[in-house]
């Protein structure tokens, strides 16, 4: 979710894998349930350190925009492979970019990230702070290249697999899940938590910064714009809560983290990432990384349902775009971009977890 007037107001894939067929963006699938194949190999990657290795996929669907026939995928991903050359070191990333100017700027920090963490000797001596200072990195560089981001930007969802653990650093409302086993169960577990101003926290953070939140039906008059409660993400996405200048009516963000949207990060929006390390367990079955235009009509609980239903992760990457374009056009007349990695652990369960272990 991004700006009032659609995402804002106003693939390359490196991966050196047991397969080198490269990504393409799909054309055409059902969003009837029939089997599509996404005419793509699984790829793999080992991770020696710990005997187990990765399997996966990903998808990238340009949105349906009746009234803009000609608009681009704004989304973009990144998987690269043996990072600074470690066999133990993996990353996978996607960017929604938005506003006008959204491809450029998501191909730019596709293009960079990973190349600011992959240049930083001391990335694996201080992960967290390295990682998000790769984000702010990126967010200058942005500024200082030629794309014009005063009001347009991206998010990022980032996972970077550091031997036996995930690195996941975030800006924005798209998403990364885990799936792990409890009894017979595959429960889903949010990796990051999405910045929308829906999260108090957030809310009161980008105040503080100048911002004022309002639905787009309260800024311009229709409801109490000294009403300030929007309900929940899932029961308001419609109508929800939206970051504007003190005398104007933009940017109009839905997010309150970003990278690039200059102007609106003079009210609060920010590209520090939130940053969090999870351990891996024999319990854990596979990770996503996704869009916000997956999880606009679907929980993560839904997602990970579907990936556990297809053993083959192409076929869930397809399905998942087909289901997540038939509730949209439920709700909407138009889509979103719609971007899916899958990435499943192989053998990780025959491993046991040994103290002190290092990628």
């Amino acid at each position: 979710m991004g700006c009032a007037h659609g995402k804002c107001c106003g693939h390359r894939s490196e991966s050196s894998a047991c397969d080198s067929e490269e990504f393409q963006e799909v054309g055409q699938f059902s969003v009837h349930g029939k089997r599509v194949l996404t005419e793509r190999s699984i790829e793999c990657a080992p991770v020696p350190s710990h005997k187990f290795r990765l399997e996966y996929s990903v998808l990238t669907q340009r949105g349906y925009y009746p009234d803009s026939p000609d608009k681009e995928n704004q989304d973009s991903f990144s998987i690269r492979t043996q990072v600074q050359g470690n066999p133990n070191l993996h990353f996978f990333g996607v960017f929604d970019g938005h506003g006008q100017l959204g491809t450029q700027c998501s191909n730019f920090v596709r293009d960079r990230l990973v190349d600011i963490l992959a240049d930083n000797p001391r990335l694996l001596d201080d992960p967290f702070n390295e990682y998000s200072s790769a984000f702010v990195r990126t967010n200058h560089e942005l500024h200082d290249s030629e794309i014009d981001d005063t009001m347009s930007g991206t998010t990022a969802i980032t996972v970077l697999v550091v031997g036996d653990k995930l690195l996941v650093a975030n800006v924005g409302d798209s998403r990364a899940v885990i799936a792990h086993k409890v009894g017979n169960r595959i429960i889903a577990e949010d990796l990051s938590s999405d910045q929308t101003p829906f999260r108090r926290d957030e809310c009161e953070r980008v105040k503080l910064c100048g911002a004022r939140v309002l639905s787009v039906d309260q800024v311009e008059g229709l409801k109490d714009p000294d009403i300030q409660a929007w309900g929940d993400e899932e029961s308001e996405g419609s109508d929800p809560p939206r970051l504007w200048v003190q005398n104007g009516m933009y940017p109009g963000t839905a997010f309150t983290r970003s990278i690039g949207d200059s102007t609106a990060e003079r009210i609060g929006v920010i590209a520090d990432p939130e940053v969090s390390m999870v351990q891996l367990t024999p319990d854990h079955v596979f990770f996503i990384v996704a869009s916000d235009g997956v999880f606009e009509f679907l929980s993560s609980q839904a997602v990970v349902n579907m990936v556990a239903s297809y053993p083959d992760p192409r076929d869930a990457c397809a399905a998942i775009a087909g289901e997540s374009y038939k509730r949209w056009l439920e709700h909407e007349n138009r889509t979103d971009d719609i971007t899916i990695i899958i990435v499943h652990f192989k053998d990780l369960g025959n491993v046991p977890m040994l103290q002190g272990q290092h990628p």
